[in-house]
């Protein structure tokens, strides 16, 4: 890849965007990283602090870039309801595009999820999904923020001459302090303080997803696809499913987990118990882990996302993804879904930011 390739990162500071902007520095692109705060980024050639959604902000700061080529999209903004979440996360792809006017652009990436088969968070799971979720599936009825990013690229994309690919992850695992997605950081401090407090080290969501097929997307392989995507010309302007390539279920997985920490698995009751309520006392037992293990000192709530990963064990309904479009292309990355998680806690470790 020659230097003549700039890739703007939108979301340089999360899961998928700084794994991805490691990525293609190490392949020899120029990058620039966006995101809301000034940061100082190991990958980045040069950074931009804006927030998305405000569309004079933006525009002033995008207005005076005119080299990039290719942009990718690694972020969201949570809002209190589906309404808000289209009209706030479709503004800030437009803008983007708006602000990125004079720049040669050849391809865009959009990171989205599985709420493109299971619905927003508002209709989480109301039409219960076809397993595994295809490509070819037909967008479910009503709101869905997802949805309005895609248009909003596939239009930019039409209107200007450049390809597309959107990616869609299941459960991401990954290292990105502050991350407001993260389940393999999140047990880890679930463990760690199960270790520390004699506390079971128990499955806290459903049935079904106790028992179900399941998989997960590292975040190193989803950047590998990116890549991959915006670098393949038979690629082109399609959508993506993007996991590790493996399948499991968590009465399998969750005693992986419990070996890795020395810990035995507690006993399932039958039924969720939200880490959200269980951990409730978190913040105070942290404090003490970190003061006692001389851990860097960051309250538990960067660590830990307990609402998201109880929101995705708690699922009554099975899930896992069908990569056709990526295998039929080409793309036949593999990466062993225990050993996503055990990367993780081998560097939140070395990092010192669990004990050892």
């Amino acid at each position: 890849m020659t230097l003549s390739h700039t890739a703007l990162v939108v979301g340089a500071t999360g899961l998928s965007g700084g794994y991805l902007g490691r990525l293609l520095k190490s392949e020899g692109w120029q990058v620039v990283s966006l995101s809301r705060g000034a940061e100082t980024l190991a990958f980045s050639d040069r950074h931009i602090a804006v927030d998305l959604s405000d569309r004079a902000a933006a525009l002033a700061a995008l207005g005076a870039v005119s080299d990039v080529t290719h942009v990718f999209f690694c972020t969201w903004s949570r809002q209190a309801n589906e309404p808000e979440n289209v009209r706030v996360n479709q503004a800030m792809v437009q803008n983007l595009f708006d602000g990125l006017a004079a720049s040669p652009l050849q391809h865009a990436g959009l990171v989205t999820g599985l709420k493109h088969y299971l619905g927003s968070f508002d209709d989480y799971a109301a039409v219960k999904p076809y397993t595994p979720f295809l490509e070819s599936q037909p967008r479910l009825p009503g709101l869905n923020f997802y949805y309005s990013q895609e248009d909003v690229l596939f239009a930019e994309a039409a209107k200007r001459g450049f390809t597309w690919a959107v990616h869609r992850p299941h459960t991401m695992i990954g290292l990105a302090v502050g991350n407001a997605m993260n389940m393999a950081m999140t047990l880890a401090t679930y463990a760690s303080i199960c270790r520390e407090t004699g506390r079971p080290f128990t499955f806290p969501g459903s049935v079904e997803q106790y028992h179900a097929v399941a998989d997960v997307t590292d975040a190193r392989i989803l950047a590998r696809q990116i890549l991959w995507a915006a670098t393949t010309p038979k690629a082109a302007n399609t959508p993506f499913n993007i996991t590790n390539g493996d399948v499991f279920r968590w009465t399998w997985l969750w005693a992986q987990i419990a070996d890795y920490f020395g810990l035995p698995v507690g006993d399932y009751p039958g039924h969720p118990m939200p880490l959200e309520q269980q951990l409730a006392d978190a913040p105070a037992i942290w404090a003490g882990i970190v003061q006692k293990y001389g851990l860097v000192d960051l309250p538990v709530g960067k660590l830990a996302t307990w609402w998201h990963t109880d929101a995705d064990l708690g699922r009554q309904i099975e899930c896992f993804t069908d990569m056709t479009n990526s295998r039929r292309l080409g793309f036949a990355d593999y990466q062993q879904t225990p050993q996503s998680f055990f990367d993780v806690f081998d560097e939140m470790r070395a990092q010192r930011l669990i004990p050892a």
